[in-house]
Order: structure tokens, then C-alpha cells, then sequence
């Protein structure tokens, strides 16, 4: 199945997908918990999608395939730090997509809208965070245009 052969848009979040995208966010903390182990047993959730859905410097995009949602992502406007060239740069975060529709351009459909929407707003620096033991998701923003930029490295001492 190839997203072109499928009713696949995307659109703005409302909160009436509250439900699913809550549903989303507890499948992604539980898809990157082998990659983090500092993450918190339990129901953990990053953000607080209502606030971002309602947040004016902030695009919640979702994925419907035949009216059911099968992925979301966020872009958000965020100031850089004063060394760097740019004053704001966009921020993709809550990149999730449906299993059974991954490996189909989903992705790459929520990231280009939110690209595009972080261009309407002037801005062409955009940034994310992955793991890097993810390597699908690794595979798939570097398909998209992005390139490894920094590592976080952690150690436990004591």
C-alpha cells in the first residue's frame, strides 16, 4: 500500500483528536523507552498536546487515512540562543505514525507540510531530536533533508 493509492490528508489538529493523540504520545514514549533508559516508569507524556493544538507559535498536524488518524507531528516557532545566526528557528517534535503505514511517505508528507508551514512564518532553520539508535527514524529525517548536527552523550557515575 503506497500513501498515493490511499485518501490520505493532512490537517490541523482540533481537539476533539485529543483521544488518538494521547493514545500516539504513549506509543512513542513506549517505541523510544529501549533507546532512553532515564525515561520514568508509567503513562509519561512530553508535552501537553491541548496546550500545543491551542499555541499560536505552534502547527499540530494530523495524518487521516479513509477519516481515521494514522499519524501526527508538531512544528513549533522557538527563539535560537544568541550565539547562533538565526533568531528563531522551527522546532518538529511528536513524530508518530500508525505501524501498520510506516515505510509508505507518511512521514515525509507530516514533515514537508510542516517544513512548508514553518516557511510561511519566515523561518528557514528547522530542527529535531532523535535518538540515535533509532536508526528508522535516523533513515527517514535524513531522507528528508536532515543531517546530524550534535550528540547528547550521558554517563552514569558513582
Amino acid at each position: 500500500m503506497d500513501i498515493n493509492n490511499k485518501n490520505i490528508a493532512t490537517r490541523r489538529a482540533t481537539n476533539t483528536d485529543l483521544p488518538k493523540l494521547s493514545e500516539f504520545l504513549q506509543h512513542l514514549v513506549n517505541a523510544e523507552r529501549p533507546f532512553d533508559p532515564t525515561l520514568k516508569e508509567g503513562e509519561i507524556f512530553y508535552y501537553d498536546i491541548q496546550e500545543l493544538i491551542l499555541d499560536e507559535v505552534t502547527e499540530v498536524l494530523v495524518v487521516e487515512s479513509d477519516n481515521q488518524i494514522i499519524g501526527c507531528g508538531y512544528a513549533q516557532i522557538r527563539s535560537a540562543k544568541d550565539f547562533q545566526k538565526h533568531e528563531l528557528f522551527g522546532y518538529i517534535g511528536f513524530m508518530f505514525v500508525s505501524p501498520e503505514f510506516r515505510g509508505k511517505g507518511v512521514s515525509n508528507l507530516i514533515l514537508n507540510d510542516l517544513k512548508k508551514w514553518v516557511l510561511s512564518q519566515g523561518i528557514t532553520e528547522v530542527r529535531l531530536e532523535v535518538y540515535y539508535e533509532n536508526e528508522s527514524a535516523v533513515k527517514a529525517y535524513e531522507k528528508a533533508g536532515f543531517k546530524n548536527l550534535t550528540t547528547t552523550m550521558r554517563c552514569v557515575i558513582g
